[in-house]
């Protein structure tokens, strides 16, 4: 595909223009996390700065359960379980491409779950400076665009999944 002369349509993830098209479509999971206060669990990660659910890319060889679960395990140090799907992201004008500060773009598709906490401590990992649970209705920023479309989704409570 040549490079684009012209403005390219779509914004990445944290709401940047970007230079170019992604080349790569990578699949992947964040979940929506509630504690018994019904705050949601956010960490502000350390690549952009921007607040999100946890979650990350599946690995070869996982399910996109498997790759929650994982996901989850490692960035928060909670054991969870899926309890549903809230939707399947992958539509370029909701900020479903990220640009890493090494320069690659890259085109997500992300499933969200609800999940349920079975066990663990809440800890940071080596991808967030910071973690914790927040109000729906007082939610830290900046939040990463995406992750503000799937909460609106997961507060919905929709029988279906969504498709965006």
């Amino acid at each position: 595909m040549a490079e684009h002369s012209t403005p390219i349509p779509f914004l990445d993830s944290t709401g940047k223009p970007l230079p170019r098209l992604p080349k790569v479509i990578r699949p992947g999971t964040c979940a929506a996390v509630f504690n018994e206060r019904g705050e949601i669990l956010l960490q502000k990660r350390a690549d952009n700065g921007f607040w999100s659910m946890p979650g990350g890319a599946i690995d070869p060889g996982e399910s996109v359960e498997q790759g929650a679960l994982r996901e989850v395990w490692e960035e928060t140090g909670l054991q969870v379980r899926v309890v549903r799907l809230v939707g399947v992201y992958s539509d370029p004008r909701n900020y479903m491409v990220t640009h890493y500060p090494g320069g690659d773009i890259v085109h997500n598709v992300s499933l969200c779950f609800v999940c349920e906490r079975v066990a663990g401590t809440l800890q940071l990992s080596d991808e967030s400076t910071d973690i914790g649970y927040f109000p729906v209705e007082a939610l830290p920023e900046p939040m990463m665009p995406s992750h503000l479309i799937r909460l609106k989704d997961v507060l919905a409570q929709q029988r279906e999944p969504f498709i965006r």
